[in-house]
């Protein structure tokens, strides 16, 4: 009975994770377009402080509690690193690099997510679950590589810092979901960082706000409520149902979501390689998550 209990937790937070993971894909695509009209800077803010105003609400209106002392500091690494860090330096990044080329470096972000979740979640996957993981990210960055050589060394090196800190805040926020629940870390994430964000809005606020179009509004909308609260609400339930490693590994299938979406929004060049790596990616997924416990 309780490993029947266990496998229905498990896979409830492999679909939350999943949901996750398809919010997310549309993020760097809506990114993308946003910055057709607003500066790098200036996205990372009001995207953070929207997001911000909305958990504000939902934290008063659902009178919750406060989180503990303890509990603050995990709150500030997950907002460094994925509230703050991950949206800035993509922004940046995507200056240099379309976005068909960054999404693929999100294939190397389960690996980050699973060292730092051995790091800070204390998890011990089997050495099966690392074959698979390691082999699902050398599938995207070939994938990278085969599809297009960047021309611009420094939007790589933002995007590889980028999976890095997103990796810390990903598991920082997993092992605290645990005690304090998932849509709440994403939401306090976002209250502490909301006095800064809103300021910085208001100080970054561009002159010619009226030009913005409508593509360029729905894109903020976007990367606001989705893929700054609503996909974590998803995505850190998942990973403290279904474990920080193994839930992570679902990641490996966010470049390929991006990269139809950015083909399909942006009309940018998609090979038809994807589908073959996609096959590839899909069985180490399955792999990982066998041998993740």
């Amino acid at each position: 009975m309780t490993t029947v209990m266990a496998k229905g937790v498990a896979d409830s937070g492999w679909w939350n994770g999943l949901a996750g993971v398809l919010i997310f894909s549309g993020s760097l695509p809506a990114t993308r377009l946003a910055l057709r009209d607003f500066d790098p800077l200036f996205l990372t803010v009001a995207r953070a402080g929207i997001a911000g105003f909305l958990a504000l609400a939902i934290v008063l209106w659902r009178r919750q509690a406060r989180p503990s002392r303890g509990q603050w500091v995990p709150l500030a690494v997950v907002a460094v690193g994925v509230v703050i860090g991950f949206p800035l330096l993509t922004a940046m990044a995507l200056q240099h690099v379309t976005s068909a080329h960054s999404i693929v470096f999100i294939g190397l972000l389960p690996l980050a997510t699973a060292v730092f979740g051995v790091l800070r979640g204390g998890e011990r996957p089997r050495p099966a679950f690392w074959a698979f993981s390691l082999i699902g990210s050398a599938l995207v960055a070939a994938f990278a590589v085969h599809e297009s050589v960047s021309t611009a060394p420094w939007g790589d090196a933002l995007m590889l810092l980028a999976i890095t800190v997103c990796g810390l805040g990903y598991a920082e926020g997993g092992r605290l979901a645990r005690s304090l629940g998932g849509w709440q870390v994403i939401a306090w994430a976002l209250v502490l960082s909301l006095p800064a964000m809103a300021l910085a809005m208001l100080w970054l606020w561009p002159a010619r706000m009226g030009e913005v179009s409508a593509p360029g509004w729905l894109s903020l909308a976007y990367v606001a409520l989705f893929s700054m609260f609503l996909g974590f609400v998803f995505w850190y339930r998942g990973l403290a149902l279904g474990g920080i490693a193994a839930v992570g590994q679902l990641q490996l299938l966010q470049p390929f979501f991006g990269l139809a979406l950015a083909g399909w929004l942006l009309h940018e060049p998609v090979s038809r390689a994807m589908l073959a790596v996609t096959i590839g990616v899909v069985l180490c997924v399955v792999g990982a998550k066998k041998f993740a416990a």
